[in-house]
């Protein structure tokens, strides 16, 4: 059994320090038998959610209980819905959801709340909606990172350019903070165009060769996403124009593309972080006998638990540690 990690150790401190469990002595931080949480995304084959839902699934194992992990192969909200609503007939102690877009999601969250399911969002939020708790990196701090890595790898100089999948709210804000940075940090630094690739490689090699065609002095490329990223980057070394490709988020093929000199490098969030306080924060709004908080929740009728955001952290992608974020490594060291 694999050892129990700080935070399910402050979990078991907890349980026996909190005022609620005096009153009730059998509640405790263990699921009841088949007691099952469920991880919902859209896109459901990117590498991304794996190191998410591994720590979920830890987690989830650690206090036991049953986890899963379901979502949409396509990138389309309407079939995530669809997917959510799946989900919610199944009467889950709880979702781990991360929205494709924040308002297609608040009525089926809101429902899942008077339904007594719990829902917290993790890497892209609904926030007008009655999730219980956020789990992200910050979106803003990762845009202005990775300006800053640019503007400085240009020397505080030179033409940049973005692509981007508007509507994602998670995409949006990291494209958003990029360019505010830049404005605001490297006035020398020039917008030089901007492109809808929707996390597709294909439009992104498009619309990267097209960019660099139209200015040969272009010298830095960000995208919000990894997927863009192989298309970008191949393109950028077609155009032999010194292209500094930077994403955030990366898989296997950024990775390799990293580690090669062919990508400048890439803003990865914590998603093993994630993951585990994404399950931790399920558990606790499932579970609100646990918790007895100094406030009015008993007179307002509401969940004792709130967390309107948590930070997971993120981490500075280069050819230096590309090889620290390899799934298939960091599974085979879990086995």
């Amino acid at each position: 059994m694999k050892k129990a990690t700080l935070a399910t150790s402050l979990l078991l401190t907890l349980s026996v320090s909190y005022p609620a469990l005096a009153e009730n002595q059998e509640a405790q931080f263990r699921c009841e038998p088949g007691e099952t949480y469920y991880m919902n995304v859209m896109m459901s084959g990117i590498e991304y959610w794996k190191p998410v839902y591994e720590m979920f699934e830890q987690a989830a194992h650690q206090l036991g209980c049953e986890a899963a992990f379901g979502g949409t192969p396509e990138y389309d909200v309407n079939k995530q819905l669809t997917s959510f609503e799946q989900v919610l007939v199944r009467d889950p102690a709880g979702i781990l959801l991360h929205p494709m877009n924040p308002d297609p999601f608040i009525e089926p969250i809101n429902r899942a709340a008077e339904q007594g399911i719990p829902v917290v969002t993790f890497a892209a939020d609904s926030p007008n909606s009655k999730r219980v708790a956020y789990v992200t990196s910050d979106n803003n701090r990762e845009g202005s990172a990775a300006a800053d890595a640019l503007a400085k790898a240009l020397g505080g100089k030179g033409s940049y350019a973005v692509l981007e999948n508007p509507g994602q709210d998670n995409h949006d804000r990291r494209v958003k903070a990029f360019i505010k940075r830049m404005e605001d940090a490297h006035p020398d630094m020039e917008l030089v165009g901007r492109a809808v690739t929707n996390q597709d490689p294909n439009k992104a090699y498009q619309a990267v060769s097209s960019l660099a065609q139209a200015h040969p002095d272009l010298g830095a490329i960000f995208m919000p996403e990894a997927t863009s990223a192989i298309g970008a980057s191949q393109a950028a070394l077609e155009a032999d124009q010194d292209i500094k490709v930077m994403s955030v988020d990366v898989n296997a093929k950024v990775l390799d593309l990293i580690k090669s000199g062919d990508m400048y490098g890439a803003i990865n969030p914590n998603q093993g972080i994630q993951g585990y306080m994404g399950f931790i924060t399920l558990f606790l709004a499932a579970h609100p006998n646990l918790i007895d908080p100094m406030n009015d929740y008993k007179r307002s009728n509401v969940n004792p638990f709130s967390f309107p955001l948590l930070d997971n952290g993120f981490s500075i992608v280069t050819g230096e540690n590309a090889d620290d974020f390899r799934w298939e490594s960091y599974k085979s060291s879990r086995q």
